[in-house]
Order: C-alpha cells, then structure tokens, then sequence
C-alpha cells in the first residue's frame, strides 16, 4: 500500500482556482483503479493550507496515477494557485492488524 501526504500553500486571491481544479483531480482519482482513497483537507490551523492524502494499492498502481492526464493538468495549472512548491511524501505502508 502507497500512502501519498502533500502539503500545500495557496496564494489567498486563487483559494477558489485551486479547489475548481482539485475537485476535478480528485473525481478521477478515485475513479482509477487501485485508489483506496483519496482525501482533501483544510487546515483549521493555518490559512490558505491544504492537505492532500492519498492511499493507493500498491506502487504499480500509483505509477499509474503519476503519469495520468488529470494529474498532469492540475500539476500545470499548480504554479498559479500555489504560494510555495508542493511538499510531497510517499510512504510504503501496510495495514496493521490491531485486534
């Protein structure tokens, strides 16, 4: 299982540009085979920060999504919403049997 965290901060006028294009991102996401999930998130902490956390099935599945359409718009369209680069995590993670 890949779980991908990314940090985001927006540039307060473009709040409105960045979640038009994330809705888009994150509809085809979920829609791709292999996403366990696909999640955003506002920080109730800082303005104008979002987080973005996505669980994939395994590698070869979010290799897929790294080479999608979709993600190659949003990611073109990035540098006008966004107040600093991206700060992204991908980890490798497997589901942990608690009971």
């Amino acid at each position: 299982m890949i779980i991908n965290y990314v940090h985001l901060h927006l540039q307060p006028d473009q709040e409105h540009v960045f979640l038009k294009a994330s809705k888009l991102l994150i509809q085809a996401s979920r829609a791709e085979a292999g996403n366990v999930s696909y999640d955003l998130l506002k920080s109730t902490e800082q303005d104008f920060r979002y987080h973005v956390v996505e669980i994939w099935r395994d590698a070869q599945t979010f290799e897929t999504h790294i080479a999608t359409e979709h993600l190659a718009t949003f990611l073109q369209q990035a540098p006008s919403f966004l107040a600093a680069p991206m700060d992204m995590h991908a980890f490798d993670g497997q589901p942990l049997n608690l009971q």
